[in-house]
């Protein structure tokens, strides 16, 4: 009895291993490939359970992947035109489009398709790189780039059965040494950038200085000429006034002209003056305290001299013969978008015409004595 059940027991691990050896299964994210006696005989690239000869004497299969893989590289230093270099970052996505190229190229191993993905991936990103200048890699010109490696490794990778989806460029960064020559050089382009502005802005303020400060001799010569025919005119008016009081009573001019020299001299100036009765200075002493008597024969008055004219505000600067040349202004465009420009063409103000006083011709006869006349010496 115990035998019988030993020879079924072995019977149905027999049959068990027979029927569980003879199913496959391949899910979503695998293709298999059947060999029989190392002969590639089926491919199977859906989902499903399939059978093959029991046992993998006869048939055996072997499941590769069917997903979207990727390879990186990673800091790879590429040269560029112009010998400058690049510490690179990229990745490339791929899967396995042919499973028997695969199988014959490559034993289906991944690690053998990749030791060749790398080998042309660095080829290509080299090649591509080499082609171009320094600031290339940096530019719009780096989606080109991608495409250019992409297409340069496809058809080695498509004779193992491998399809390449796409190429991707991670980083590109300056290698250290060239990363400080450069920033060495950027700085110094900066700084004469800054230079040039600052030389610029310098000439635009010494410049509207130089001509501000032209207007404002300009202004303070027209201003100071107007101010000197302006007293010059006052003092011929004067002028003409003490003439004409002059000529119509020269008796009373003189006697005037005394009792101003009198105030003046012997009026609190605690000066002893030593001088004889009969001097000149003290004529009017021996009149008794009384003014000359009116003179009834006045004689005319002077005519009105013409107030002379101001010359007229002309459109030359008041600094003609100075060695000052017209010059264009400069000006400058602020932040808001608004242009400033200094103040050009300034004029001096119009001459002040000063109306002549009137002259009273009536004679006036004072009657009052003065106070307290000096005494003589």
């Amino acid at each position: 009895m115990s035998n019988r059940l030993i020879i079924l027991g072995v019977a149905i691990l027999a049959a068990l291993y027979v029927v569980f050896s003879s199913i496959y299964i391949v899910n979503e994210r695998e293709q298999a490939i059947v060999m029989r006696f190392g002969q590639i005989t089926d491919i199977r690239t859906e989902p499903g359970l399939y059978f093959k000869i029991p046992t993998d004497i006869v048939d055996t299969v072997q499941i590769i992947e069917n997903r979207l893989l990727r390879y990186d590289i990673a800091n790879m230093t590429v040269q560029v035109s112009g010998n400058a270099f690049y510490q690179v970052d990229a990745f490339l996505t791929y899967r396995i489009s042919d499973p028997r190229l695969f199988r014959e190229r490559a034993l289906g191993q991944l690690s053998v398709a990749e030791d060749r993905i790398g080998t042309r991936f660095d080829s290509a990103l080299r090649q591509v790189y080499g082609l171009r200048e320094f600031n290339a890699a940096l530019s719009e010109q780096r989606p080109q780039m991608m495409r250019e490696a992409r297409d340069l490794i496809r058809p080695d990778m498509a004779e193992l059965g491998i399809e390449v989806v796409d190429v991707r460029i991670l980083r590109t960064d300056l290698d250290q040494d060239v990363s400080a020559t450069t920033f060495e050089r950027m700085r110094a382009e900066r700084l004469a950038e800054a230079a040039l502005l600052r030389a610029r802005g310098q000439e635009q303020a010494q410049s509207l200085r130089a001509i501000a400060d032209r207007q404002a001799v300009e202004i303070v010569a027209a201003a100071t000429r107007d101010a000197e025919i302006i007293r010059g005119t006052g003092d011929a008016e004067r002028n003409r006034l003490f003439a004409a009081a002059y000529g119509q009573d020269e008796e009373f001019f003189e006697f005037f002209r005394s009792m101003q020299s009198y105030r003046t001299a012997l009026t609190g100036t605690g000066t002893t003056m030593v001088l004889s009765p009969d001097s000149e200075f003290f004529r009017y002493f021996g009149s008794n305290g009384e003014i000359p008597a009116a003179n009834p024969n006045l004689a005319p008055p002077l005519p009105v001299a013409p107030v002379p004219e101001t010359p007229a505000t002309s459109n030359e600067p008041a600094l003609d013969g100075l060695g000052i040349e017209d010059s264009v202004a400069p000006t400058m465009t602020l932040e808001d978008g608004s242009q400033l420009a200094p103040t050009v063409g300034t004029e001096a103000p119009p001459a002040v015409e000063v109306e002549p006083a009137p002259v009273d011709t009536t004679p006036t006869q004072t009657t009052t004595p003065p106070a307290n006349p000096p005494a003589s010496p």
